[in-house]
């Protein structure tokens, strides 16, 4: 009630024209029959409150008839144009084409009295391109071709613990015009443990991984399904499948080329899972607190630097060339610095560093369709009509269109059409 009051009064300081309620409600379907008692006991409750709703958003699973929609808004006092339906999409993003069709956009063109507004003419040719540029990439294409893509990690039973990696991947699927299916591979399943107890796991996961077109090696903390990983990694990069991994992911690619690149011992580890300092690939970062959890991993939007002698990455190019990336971080462990000489001379390139040039922060296989690791969680900015450059690589990659998308973003990069940026 606290907040219902709060927006009762906000609505009285805000005055005409300046606040719309939208009451969001959902209508059960029934043995067939769609129930608007909810509705409309939802709403006087609002309305005894204090709080009129000027639209009724009807969540749904179909979409609802015109008689139920009539029923609502003569029974909450409103217009028939005042309800509008938000039923089951196929994904999220063609939720604002569903809203734009019932003309939520002229019910908040009449409420906020924007049709006397003044609105320079560059401004409205950018909205309308930007308009047409969303319904092209969220509209469903059935028809076209789908890239089958593992993400193998630990948390695999929980999907949520990825979602952030899985919308990145779709937002990349729909730039390069693919549908993406996603196989969860859980990373325990590829052990050699898991093969002398449970074979039929084993067999079962590394098929998977033998049969998609892309292997995506999320980030993670602990040392529960590492080996797997190690595996996983290896796998891609001896069969040149495209490979992406992320924060942890890259350094189990970084483990990976130590031991079987550099000739390491296969005891060859990071520091998070027992290793000594001295011979771990992976190291604890300096500045860290090793007593203290809270507080203390390295956080946020930090410089990437592309090293000299990085024009040729793959990687690179689809962040246009630009001198640097700024990306977020969640990370306590880095490259060891010591390793790096030994790696690049088997063929890893640390092509990005930190701004201090002491931290690795991605690492290229050049002659690879594409091996890429990042230390950086690149997820987190990625965007529908913007995709996270290094996941819109890979995924370009495993679907066989990478040459033709690198140069669609260098040359946008460079003219930027319809009026639409890119960020770098």
């Amino acid at each position: 009630m606290p907040f219902v009051e709060a927006l009762t009064q906000f609505r009285q300081r805000a005055g005409k024209g300046n606040f719309v309620n939208i009451h969001v409600s959902y209508v059960p379907l029934i043995h067939g029959e769609e129930k608007s008692k909810p509705t409309q006991h939802s709403v006087r409750g609002a309305l005894q409150a204090g709080l009129i709703p000027d639209i009724i958003a009807c969540r749904c699973e179909r979409p609802i008839s015109s008689d139920t929609i009539a029923k609502i808004a003569r029974s909450c006092h409103l217009t028939i144009e005042q309800v509008i339906t938000v039923r089951d999409m196929k994904t999220v993003y063609q939720v604002p084409l569903l809203l734009e069709q019932q003309g939520l956009v002229d019910r908040f063109t009449e409420a906020f009295g924007l049709n006397n507004v003044n609105i320079p003419g560059p401004l409205v040719n950018k909205g309308k391109e930007l308009w047409k540029l969303w319904n092209k990439t969220v509209l469903p294409k059935d028809e076209l071709e789908c890239v089958d893509i593992a993400i193998v990690g630990k948390y695999v039973e929980t999907h949520d613990a990825y979602l952030s990696v899985v919308k990145a991947l779709e937002h990349s699927a729909m730039r390069c015009n693919k549908n993406l299916h996603i196989i969860w591979v859980d990373s325990e399943h590829l052990e050699d443990s898991t093969q002398a107890k449970e074979p039929a796991k084993h067999d079962a996961a590394w098929k998977i991984v033998h049969s998609v077109r892309g292997v995506v090696i999320p980030g993670g903390f602990g040392e529960r399904g590492v080996e797997g990983m190690i595996k996983a990694a290896s796998w891609t990069r001896t069969n040149r499948v495209p490979m992406l991994g992320i924060c942890l992911g890259m350094q189990v690619a970084v483990i990976e080329a130590a031991r079987n690149l550099c000739g390491d011992d296969k005891s060859t580890t990071s520091e998070e899972f027992g290793g000594t300092a001295e011979s771990s690939a992976i190291i604890f970062m300096p500045e860290g607190s090793r007593t203290e959890k809270g507080g203390t991993m390295r956080l946020g939007a930090r410089p990437t630097l592309f090293q000299p002698g990085s024009d040729k990455s793959k990687l690179r190019a689809l962040y246009a060339y630009a001198p640097t990336a700024l990306e977020r971080h969640r990370h306590r462990y880095e490259v060891n610095p010591t390793f790096v000489p030994r790696l690049e001379k088997a063929g890893l390139a640390f092509i990005g560093k930190d701004d201090t040039g002491k931290r690795m922060e991605i690492v290229e296989l050049a002659d690879h369709p594409w091996y890429v690791g990042v230390q950086f969680h690149p997820e987190y900015k990625s965007k529908v009509l913007d995709p996270s450059r290094p996941y819109l690589g890979f995924f370009a990659a495993s679907a066989g269109c990478l040459e033709q998308t690198t140069a669609e973003i260098v040359q946008e990069a460079k003219g930027v059409p319809n009026g639409v940026t890119h960020t770098f």
